[in-house]
């Protein structure tokens, strides 16, 4: 899978992807990330991308002109591409889309927003899928963008240790515990659940199910 990512801040991606499980993906090569800057992409002699909305408001948006050059330089020839412009009012991203998107695609293109948005011909132009990671606003697309590169590489086989570790593909408790059995904390104690410690498979399961909402 190859992660095209249209951002005025690529720098902002540098920390979390260099770290544990997707900086390894990176470095064994079954993920690849690409940044574009509109900035890279603009004929403004000043590098400047944004303007003042029509019909007035406060804030700046994202032109157009620069935001398609980028994203058509990540798209180019490509057919098997899914090209997301992130809205709030979006389809809800999940990990049944995650596990989709997998499977139909080979490149994922995310137009990250930032001040007051992206012109909104940018996504009607490349007909992008708009997709929202939860009902509310954040400033910029590079978060949506860290959630959506996580969680579709966790689908890729050979990224996470071992297929089981995919926790929508087993029964997993809301609660964790490990040692030690018994936790003394400010004067009190707090204990394992003994359903854990029973050795009893089928007890544990069930637990695990229940507490999982399952």
């Amino acid at each position: 899978m190859h992660f095209h990512i249209v951002t005025l801040f690529p720098e902002s991606f540098d920390s979390y992807f260099a770290a544990s499980i997707i900086g390894r993906a990176i470095k064994d090569k079954k993920i690849k990330v690409s940044f574009y800057n509109p900035r890279d992409f603009t004929k403004n002699k000043w590098s400047r991308v944004d303007q003042s909305p029509y019909g007035g408001g406060p804030g700046m948006v994202l032109e157009a002109e620069s935001v398609l050059r980028a994203a058509q330089k990540a798209i180019g020839s490509k057919k098997d591409v899914e090209v997301i412009f992130f809205d709030a009012s979006g389809e809800a991203f999940t990990n049944v889309y995650a596990r989709t998107v997998v499977k139909k695609k080979k490149h994922i293109v995310m137009i990250c927003g930032r001040y007051e948005g992206v012109d909104a011909r940018v996504q009607k132009i490349l007909k992008a899928k708009k997709v929202s990671i939860g009902p509310y606003t954040l400033t910029g697309g590079e978060l949506p963008a860290m959630v959506i590169v996580d969680a579709v590489s966790r689908q890729i086989p050979g990224v996470l240790g071992t297929f089981e570790s995919i926790e929508e593909e087993r029964i997993s408790s809301a609660e964790v515990y490990t040692r030690p059995e018994v936790l003394k904390w400010k004067g009190k104690t707090y204990k394992v659940p003994p359903v854990l410690l029973s050795g009893n498979h089928a007890e544990i399961e069930k637990w695990k199910k229940e507490t999982s909402g399952q």
